[in-house]
């Protein structure tokens, strides 16, 4: 009977693109097809099929490697947060660039500044300028915190320790050598890479090549991203609901993560469960970098997308992948010829070959589990990699496991959660339209098939807010 429900389900996915392999891969894929359903194989072992369901890993490996970085650009370093280093950047200067104070206080020499002794002050030594200023034993100079260390100084005590009288101080404390200086260079030693090729810009690297004199720096690719929604049962919020209706989430959903990827420009659209409204919004999109399409990815009557994205001139790679939620997930690309602003198809840098622009497109499931997952393991690192980044994976940090797990199916589930002090905890359920327990989550756990995981162990989970 297992025999006979595998070959009656692989029939039917048979028939359901038995028309696609005839008119896109020609006889020798369809002859292979053929095979393997005649042969009963199972739909997920069989390599022989152009669209059988694959791993996530090899999912995620044929994505990385049809995307490439886009064009580097110069940007002002105050523009470049939240960015990706096209280049390594060096240290140009130490830090500090001079031995200076680290308090207000006075500047003396250490062997000659003892409990109870009395030293003259000479001079004032405020931050700017270096007034040249030269201490010997038995005399101070009052200084200001970042100020230039004067000559022969090589400790400073805090204003608090001292006492003033007039001229002099009484000081109240021993004092001992390099005690409140800041050394040359104890930060940042000249020539030191401060900043690796690949790595995000953020606030204290900004201040960083800030400190170094760079006005400008080189970063990643401007990506820009569009989002398509589909579902004749959505309705934007504050629209009324009629039976059968619900709001349209995703289309807010992935325009947030695709801010938190730092793509430039959102645009969001709606479209109902028909073909031609369909193409003619997948046409108007695919002058972006990225394509998202939410729901109709399935096999239904009503999931139009792989056809509508075929018939508009898409190349398919990746059609269903064994994750949990989240398996009918497809991603393909369109490849077209610029236009500039005159119409006209510009060159490229040879003079001879135009320009081709490329735009990745990814459907995602219309479950808002499944695309929230879906885009972090799939789209999250392709927008990353297009803009430049190295380290595509979401944070991963230990926890220990609150409760015990364990997954019986045949895809490996990510479970959502709380992180919190160290533990992780599932939240709420775990099917793939449970809004509310993804809402309060933090961190997945990746469970792989068959695996069991105890009370207490200590797992690998996510960050993924």
């Amino acid at each position: 009977m297992a025999s006979r429900r595998v070959a009656t389900d692989a029939s039917r996915e048979y028939r359901e693109e038995l028309r696609f392999s005839n008119v896109h891969f020609g006889v020798a894929d369809t002859v292979r097809r053929v095979l393997a359903i005649s042969s009963e194989l199972p739909i997920v072992d069989c390599q022989l099929i152009r669209f059988g369901v694959i791993s996530e890993e090899e999912a995620r490996r044929r994505i990385l490697e049809t995307v490439s970085p886009l064009d580097e650009r110069a940007v002002p370093v105050a523009a470049a947060l939240d960015c990706f280093a096209a280049e390594d950047y060096f240290a140009r200067l130490p830090l500090p660039a001079f031995d200076n104070s680290a308090m207000d206080g006075y500047a003396v020499v250490a062997s000659s500044c003892k409990k109870g002794g009395r030293l003259r002050v000479i001079g004032e030594q405020p931050a700017g300028p270096d007034r040249k200023l030269r201490v010997g034993g038995g005399e101070a100079v009052r200084i200001f915190t970042g100020a230039t260390l004067p000559q022969g100084a090589d400790a400073i005590v805090m204003q608090e320790d001292v006492t003033r009288h007039g001229t002099d101080i009484s000081v109240k404390v021993d004092v001992e050598a390099d005690e409140f200086v800041r050394r040359r260079g104890c930060d940042l030693a000249e020539g030191q890479r401060i900043l690796a090729r690949g790595e995000r810009i953020r606030a204290a690297t900004v201040a960083l090549l800030a400190s170094q004199g760079f006005a400008n720096v080189i970063i990643g690719g401007k990506a820009t991203a569009a989002v398509i929604s589909t579902g004749d049962e959505l309705v934007k919020p504050g629209e009324e609901l009629q039976a059968g209706q619900i709001y349209d989430s995703n289309s807010a959903l992935l325009g947030a993560l695709l801010q938190r990827c730092g793509v430039s420009a959102t645009v969001v659209e709606h479209c109902r469960d028909d073909r031609k409204s369909l193409d003619n919004a997948i046409k108007r999109r695919i002058k972006n970098h990225v394509l998202i399409i939410s729901g109709g990815v399935s096999v239904g009557e009503h999931d139009l997308v792989k056809e509508a994205l075929r018939e508009v001139g898409a190349k398919i790679e990746i059609w269903r992948v064994a994750v949990k939620p989240g398996k009918p997930f497809l991603f393909g690309w369109f490849e077209s010829e610029t236009v500039d602003s005159a119409g006209e198809t510009p060159a490229g840098p040879t003079g001879t070959m135009p320009v081709l622009h490329k735009c990745f497109v990814f459907g995602l499931p219309g479950n808002p589990v499944s695309a929230f997952v879906t885009f972090l393991q799939f789209v999250r690192p392709a927008i990353l990699r297009m803009m430049g980044a190295t380290n595509l994976d979401l944070p991963q940090v230990p926890a220990k496991l609150a409760v015990g797990l364990t997954s019986d199916g045949d895809r490996p589930h990510y479970i959502r959660g709380r992180l919190e002090q160290g533990k992780f905890m599932p939240f709420g359920r775990q099917e793939s339209h449970a809004l509310f327990g993804l809402s309060q989550a933090n961190a997945l756990l990746r469970v792989g098939v068959g695996q069991s995981l105890k009370a207490d162990q200590i797992v690998d989970v996510q960050i993924c807010d």
